[in-house]
């Protein structure tokens, strides 16, 4: 038998995926030596013109949700300014461009997009933003941008997404642990740790 797969789908521009980053991280400690765990890009916005003034209140309002179930920091002021194109894909290709540089640095730069764009309003749909948080990871930001504006990594981007879909996922964050062909779906987004390491225990000590 294989070793358990934890499948962790999400998307480094989504405020639930934001809140419940505390959680994955202590799973991913926890639980270290008893499962694999691999990320997922959900590919949660794909749009092309700025948002609207209606937009931006909409995705406010989650934002504030998101900070007072979770208390993860948010930055508000002249947050989502004028002409913001909420277009996922440049973080999510970032992420994918890693696991073709480092793989050791997937869940850490998926972390500090998320940190950037959420806490220090930082546009992270921009490359030189990406290559510069890529920068801080000890990545050649020459070496980071070739690889992301690769069709490789266009290519990987697009298989994440797929592989979202085709798991039936409809929301980030969500989890579901792979044994052997067996899929069983841990949880469906922003739960609490309690949740989410009740639902593991389970399905790893049958």
């Amino acid at each position: 038998m294989s070793a358990p797969l934890l499948w962790y789908f999400a998307d480094p521009m989504c405020s639930w995926c934001w809140g419940f980053s505390p959680v994955i991280e202590t799973v991913r400690d926890a639980y270290r030596d008893r499962m694999k765990i691999a990320l997922v890009l959900g590919g949660l916005r794909h749009e092309t013109a700025p948002m609207t003034a209606a937009g931006r209140e909409d995705i406010l309002h989650h934002w504030h949700q998101v900070h007072a179930r979770t208390g993860q920091p948010f930055r508000f002021e002249n947050a989502l300014p004028d002409g913001f194109v909420y277009d996922t894909e440049p973080a999510s290709r970032a992420v994918a461009s890693m696991g073709g540089i480092d793989p050791a640095l997937i869940f850490p730069l998926f972390k500090a997009i998320q940190a950037a764009f959420y806490a220090e309003g930082r546009d992270v749909t921009q490359p030189s933003v990406l290559a510069d948080l890529a920068a801080e990871l000890g990545v050649d930001k020459d070496a980071f941008l070739q690889a992301f504006d690769s069709d490789a990594a266009r290519a990987r981007t697009q298989a994440h997404f797929r592989q979202a879909r085709q798991a039936g996922v409809r929301g980030f964050p969500a989890l579901i642990l792979q044994q052997d062909t067996q899929m069983h779906s841990v949880s469906n987004g922003c739960l609490p740790l309690d949740t989410v390491r009740a639902a593991l225990d389970a399905y790893l000590t049958e």
